[in-house]
């Protein structure tokens, strides 16, 4: 299906954002060889962070793992977006690595569950060809405040 991906999107009813401002020095993504990078993406959507807090099971005030997992997604989407506007989404082979951060509050440990809302969003859109390596990983903050950040590396043709 390689080469399909934009039709694939449609079909999904899933329409790629404009691509996130930077909010430092960096670009949203970078192609070396036949592979691109894209940087940490965050859950924004029409210029705004969509979820703002740390991960918790239950607490009160912070951000639930099932709004985490969806925020995951929207990172997914906007990493999506990236790569497109670096070298069109119709050029991506496969998807070979997905690295997702989760802001935790103490004692939190569902990060795999967070990020599959990233790994679930790029299967659904690359079938086969998403099957990729990842991380999940744990930090005490992001930035903006955001509960998740994701970034992708895809190969290109």
């Amino acid at each position: 299906m390689s080469g399909q991906w934009s039709q694939r999107l449609a079909a999904l009813g899933i329409e790629l954002p404009a691509v996130v401002k930077p909010v430092g020095s960096y670009v949203p993504a970078l192609r070396v060889g036949d592979l691109v990078y894209t940087s940490g993406q965050l859950p924004v959507v029409a210029g705004e962070l969509a979820f703002t807090g740390k991960v918790a099971e239950g607490a009160e005030g912070l951000v639930s793992p099932e709004q985490a997992n969806a925020a995951a997604r929207l990172c997914a989407l906007n990493a999506l977006a990236a790569v497109h506007a670096e070298v069109g989404i119709d050029s991506v082979v496969r998807v070979v690595k997905v690295v997702g951060f989760v802001a935790s509050a103490p004692g939190f440990t569902g990060q795999p569950g967070v990020i599959n809302g990233a790994s679930d969003l790029i299967g659904e859109v690359f079938g086969d060809a998403g099957v990729h390596a990842r991380s999940a990983v744990g930090v005490a903050a992001l930035p903006l405040g955001a509960p998740v950040e994701v970034e992708i590396i895809v190969q290109v043709n």
